[in-house]
């Protein structure tokens, strides 16, 4: 039996075409107890591969492959990382952080000799074969220097250090392979066999060279481009690694004692806040009680001048508020809305606008009484339970909209107060569509741009539908949603059919088709963790960049139990400020102007949104939209509530039937009356 410790998956974005779902069934197919994924200086694909090994039935083990500083200048090696346990894990995060945000020489992230020193317990090293400090030494015919460095690292990983052993159909292999077992049996080392998979078929290797073309921005066919990758490299089976080093055999049940000494647990699902501080140390739910009950006075003493009919209002809004506090205070969400209220009221007194409110966030008078929101949940009859629902356990999510000049400010703040290690923002992950796929696979096989650009405009493009090039099955299975476009575009299926060239392309993009194809950071959204964020994962950051994300996407660290705040940059928050700063400066007698004392039944301001006068306004600025507005001439706030609501794919089909309703055009029928109120 054999258990692959390095594979390089779609997230070495540069070399990798494994999917982490197809290679773990894989694993799982070929009884493999056991399997690593090793990405290039990364862990993207940490949590994805870990909860799917743990669904097939393949232990997981998390690892990467990490550049080393050269000794004396000398250039970079590799070296691989495997994580045995919680403290393995935590270091592994560090040190890629530290590469990352520290390390980086010529755009490559280097791990530091003493930071090896400083964080090595709970990982096992690999000496990286050819590529590695120990490799290049032997390969230079340096055995002197071989046996040094192979030293060092055995004394930093104790017991926990092996020398690599590889065969995967370069020249040099088995030279290094001989070299290595002479240098392991001479040091009293134990070596282990690795097979260095990039991609998962043996027919894989045409799209794997493309996928790395794409990234150097190479062309297949040209000869002087280094092939530093063989047809070798698939994912070879138990029975073709054990003939591989049959000769070897303490390298193949090296792999099997590596497996069992890896046992990393994950805890997921289970979110950590921060801590808020509360005045006087006061307990949490207590302090969020009594923030609650004294916004919600100031919101009713604005709502209501008149006293009398205050007091006539004051129960149903205290009956309310009690129960989304209780619902709250269950569910484990006070640090949540006290944490949000905080760097929220930080912008609106240091001259950030900030939204009134976005999302079903505005449904809670809790946010109302925290002055989250600007809006009042009981006038428009919104739900708390859209937002927050004890039968649907999840973090709430407030969309919080900030003026886009001003919204790193408020990052700034929230950092100074947790602590800059606290605090990062997201990594996304920019995949091959299959419009692009085509271009990219024409671009590398050095095909005309118009050419490719023709066939890629054949590929459906209606807005929020995605489309992909696979082959549709014979017959299709029940329930398959996806939008096949050689079945809804017949020209394509027709030159596919009948072109080479055109047929070539398709079938390459369908293998690099919804593959990672680059790293970005997500809009909005922002970490805040109770303690290191590296506590959690490790850090990303672009070469040249001075932010880090997380190397998890959203949905990732919300599973490793890191809670995401949105920070939300909008230009129209800008211009708003900037025309209530005119207005102030230029009109007499409006010098404490405020948009939150604009009558909402102002006659002109509907006549503008009726003649579709709307550039710049927040939603409502888009050609249809427009268009829209003028053919259903909006006279009050719930008709602009509701053509935004409509104005979407798939409600969108009913904008006609609204208008026509509204203008007393078309008859409105009730199912039942007792729903009329409702609707």
């Amino acid at each position: 039996m054999f258990v692959h410790l390095r594979l390089h998956t779609e997230f070495s974005v540069v070399d990798g075409t494994t999917r982490i779902d197809e290679v773990v069934k894989a694993a799982a197919r070929d009884g493999q107890p056991a399997l690593a994924i090793t990405d290039l200086n990364n862990l993207f694909g940490g949590v994805k591969f870990y909860k799917e090994g743990r669904g097939k039935g393949v232990k997981p083990i998390l690892g990467a492959e990490v550049y080393l500083e050269g000794d004396a200048g000398g250039p970079p090696t590799r070296l691989l990382l495997l994580v045995q346990n919680r403290q393995g894990y935590l270091n592994l995060s560090e040190l890629l952080a530290r590469a990352w945000t520290q390390g980086v020489v010529k755009n490559l992230p280097l791990c530091a000799w003493n930071w090896l020193q400083e964080l090595n317990a709970g990982l096992i090293a690999l000496a990286g074969a050819q590529a590695g400090p120990v490799g290049q030494a032997l390969m230079r015919g340096d055995e002197t220097g071989a046996a040094a460095v192979a030293l060092r690292l055995a004394g930093m990983f104790t017991h926990r250090f092996y020398l690599e052993l590889q065969r995967a159909g370069r020249a040099d292999d088995e030279a290094h392979v001989t070299a290595a077992v002479q240098l392991a049996a001479r040091l009293q080392l134990p070596v282990v066999a690795t097979h260095p998979v990039q991609f998962g078929e043996p027919d894989g290797y045409e799209a794997h060279e493309a996928r790395v073309c794409i990234a150097e921005g190479e062309i297949l066919a040209n000869q002087r481009r280094v092939r530093r990758f063989t047809r070798e490299q698939y994912f070879k089976s138990s029975a073709e690694m054990q003939a591989l080093f049959a000769d070897v055999p303490s390298a193949i049940a090296n792999t099997l004692e590596i497996a069992k000494r890896c046992n990393l647990t994950l805890v997921l699902g289970k979110p950590r806040l921060p801590d808020f501080p509360t005045p006087n140390g006061m307990p949490i739910e207590e302090y969020f009680r009594y923030a609650s009950h004294e916004g919600l006075k100031e919101r009713l003493d604005h709502l209501f001048p008149d006293a009398a009919e205050r007091e006539r209002q004051r129960p149903r809004y205290e009956e309310r508020l009690e129960f989304e506090l209780g619902t709250i205070l269950k569910m484990g969400f006070p640090g949540y809305f006290l944490i949000v209220g905080d760097f929220i009221q930080w912008a609106k007194t240091h001259g950030c606008p900030v939204g009134p409110g976005r999302g079903s966030g505005a449904g809670s008078l809790v946010a109302y009484a925290l002055k989250i929101t600007d809006l009042d949940p009981l006038q428009y009859n919104l739900l708390f339970e859209r937002f927050l629902n004890p039968e649907r356990v999840s973090m709430p999510d407030f969309d919080i909209d900030f003026c886009q000049s001003n919204r790193d400010r408020v990052i700034d703040y929230v950092k100074d107060k947790y602590g800059k290690n606290a605090v990062s923002q997201i990594a996304t992950f920019g995949t091959m569509a299959a419009k692009a796929a085509i271009r990219d696979v024409g671009r590398v096989m050095d095909m005309s741009y118009t050419f490719c650009d023709g066939i890629s405009k054949l590929v459906p493009g209606k807005p929020g539908q995605t489309y992909t090039l696979a082959y549709p099955p014979e017959p299709k299975k029940e329930g398959d949603k996806n939008n096949y476009a050689l079945e809804l575009e017949p020209q394509l299926y027709e030159r596919v059919r009948s072109e080479e060239d055109v047929r070539t392309i398709i079938e390459m993009a369908q293998q690099l088709e919804g593959m990672t194809r680059n790293i970005g950071m997500h809009a909005g959204g922002v970490l805040i963790a109770p303690g290191k964020l590296t506590d959690f994962c490790p850090l990303y950051q672009q070469p040249g960049s001075e932010s880090a994300v997380s190397q998890y996407d959203k949905d990732d660290v919300e599973a490793i139990g890191l809670v995401k705040f949105d920070f939300l940059g909008l230009a129209t928050l800008t211009i708003l400020e900037i025309a209530r700063e005119f207005i102030q400066k230029r009109h007499k007698g409006q010098e404490h102007f405020a948009f939150e004392d604009i009558p909402l039944d102002d006659a002109p301001t509907y006549r503008l949104f009726s003649d579709g006068k709307t550039e710049a306004v927040f939603q409502f600025e888009s050609r249809g939209m427009q268009g829209m507005l003028k053919e259903a001439r909006p006279s009050r706030l719930e008709d602009l509530i509701a053509l935004n609501a409509l104005y979407r794919p798939g409600p969108m089909d009913l904008i006609p039937s609204f208008v026509n309703r509204k203008h007393g055009k078309e008859v409105v029928e009730y199912p039942h009356p007792l729903v009329e109120p409702v609707l």
